[in-house]
């Protein structure tokens, strides 16, 4: 059922044991989003539970609250409500979907939603899951502490580049100044993000080596592999390099996880590439979207491109 934003804080209020989860592979708006919204929640005397299919990054441990997060356990845990944050798909929340037997909702921004929930808010103009849920907690009444305004600044800020993406708008940069004066600290959150193991630095050289480009130069692709994982804690920022390159219209990045799964970034300029995604089962957004793909990575390398080169020439077309 399709909400308004009145609809979904009614339907929040009248909630009282609730579990918050979001997409596997979790970057700042995800992970901002659901500890902005648990803190809110909580507030209010919830009982809430905070539940992911992944590994935080370390990158993002700088967020208040993002150690009450836990997995998901064979145990089924019931709730009056599951809900599902900047997931496109309910196969990007991973094992949580048998973990939680609870109605749906769905609260996203990505132009590949599936609908798939018993609810769902989807708001595409939103530049990320952060603004739908300021705008949410703004409706509620919600006294916006710092820690709150700590996560919702690095969820908008994350998913449009720092404001340097086209996803970009004059309400984005609108919410940024208000979270500012409700006590975010833009350069202590910079700092944090930007600061770097030296193993990540060396494993970035090694993964640039395996750069390669495709189809006149218009097509970059990088390979993370198991042995490469093994050292490092995330690849964050690892895509921008391939992305950057002249003539380059889409850039990919193949992680090989070690049961056999391949799990895939897009970036792009001026293609939409969550049509790319959503063609192997992922999702996100016009610039930038990600899939998971089971297979030995020379065949899903030559399966993606293939279909990636289709794409760019009916896009040509």
């Amino acid at each position: 059922m399709d909400f308004s934003l009145k609809q979904t804080s009614t339907l929040l209020q009248d909630s009282n044991t609730i579990v918050l989860t979001a997409h596997v592979q979790p970057d700042g708006d995800c992970l901002g989003s659901m500890l902005a919204l648990n803190q809110y929640l909580v507030s209010q005397g919830k009982n809430v539970k905070m539940i992911l299919d992944d590994d935080i990054p370390v990158l993002y441990k700088f967020l208040p609250g993002y150690q009450a997060i836990q997995k998901p356990t064979s145990r089924v845990i019931s709730a009056d409500l599951l809900i599902v944050l900047d997931a496109s798909d309910i196969e990007r929340i991973g094992k949580v979907k048998e973990h939680v037997e609870a109605p749906i909702l769905n609260i996203d921004h990505h132009v590949s939603n599936t609908k798939f929930a018993d609810y769902w808010y989807i708001d595409q103009r939103s530049a990320a899951t952060g603004e739908i849920i300021f705008q949410l907690l703004t409706l509620l009444n919600a006294t916006i502490t710092p820690d709150i305004a700590t996560c919702l600044y690095t969820a908008i800020a994350t998913d449009c580049g720092f404001f340097r993406y086209a996803n970009t708008t004059v309400q984005t940069m609108r919410y940024a100044a208000d979270l500012m004066g409700y006590g975010a600290k833009p350069n202590l959150i910079s700092e944090s993000m930007e600061s770097k193991p030296l193993e990540s630095i060396l494993t970035l050289a090694k993964v640039l080596e395996t750069l390669e480009l495709h189809h006149h130069g218009k097509i970059a692709t990088i390979k993370v592999l198991p042995d490469t994982l093994s050292t490092l804690d995330s690849t964050e920022g690892f895509i921008n390099y391939p992305r950057v390159i002249e003539g380059v219209e889409i850039a990919m990045m193949f992680k090989v996880m070690s049961d056999n799964t391949v799990r895939i970034s897009f970036r792009s300029k001026t293609v939409d590439v969550s049509q790319l995604a959503l063609t192997f089962g992922g999702g996100g957004h016009a610039r930038a979207a990600g899939c998971a793909v089971t297979g030995r990575i020379d065949d899903v390398m030559k399966e993606v491109l293939h279909v990636a080169v289709e794409h760019l020439t009916e896009v040509a077309l």
